[in-house]
């Protein structure tokens, strides 16, 4: 028989684990279904606390929030910092105005085949992606408006 001192530090650990893995499964497997942004045009970008072009994008995509309702377009920003801390010290500095998810096991990455940082793909109102990037240039974002702007017009026919 086990002793009762026993039996109840072994359930307080069970407890804790389980607390534990829940608090990093919930961390880890945020998901992102195309399916919920029907009917909107989508961006969907992939960052790191390290990446100096995210340090560029970050502005840009706030312009966008701006300029756009959230029913024309839906900007996703997919972090892969292994550290959350390391990606909410960029937020501070570099505030975001549109939705963050945290993937530091990089499985939305793998999903989408992510080559660098930054990476975005572009998705018209009906969840296909039609276009996407690798990198971001303050040269090409003219392109990238155009681009962007030519689906938001395709919801209004």
């Amino acid at each position: 028989m086990i002793p009762l001192f026993k039996k109840i530090l072994l359930f307080v650990l069970l407890i804790f684990q389980i607390s534990f893995l829940q608090a990093e499964q919930a961390d880890s497997e945020q998901v992102f279904d195309i399916n919920n942004y029907q009917g909107k045009v989508v961006y969907l970008d992939f960052w790191a606390s390290w990446c100096i072009p995210c340090r560029k994008s970050f502005p840009w995509m706030n312009e966008l929030r701006k300029k756009y309702s959230p029913e024309q377009l839906m900007i996703v920003a997919v972090n892969l910092d292994k550290k959350r801390e390391l990606a909410e010290a960029f937020l501070e500095e570099y505030p975001a105005s549109f939705e963050i998810i945290y993937d530091p096991k990089g499985k939305l990455a793998k999903r989408f085949q992510i080559k660098g940082m930054p990476s975005s793909i572009v998705f018209d109102q009906n969840g296909q992606a039609v276009s996407a990037h690798t990198g971001f240039f303050l040269e090409k974002i003219t392109q990238y408006d155009e681009e962007i702007k030519r689906l938001i017009l395709s919801l209004e026919k």
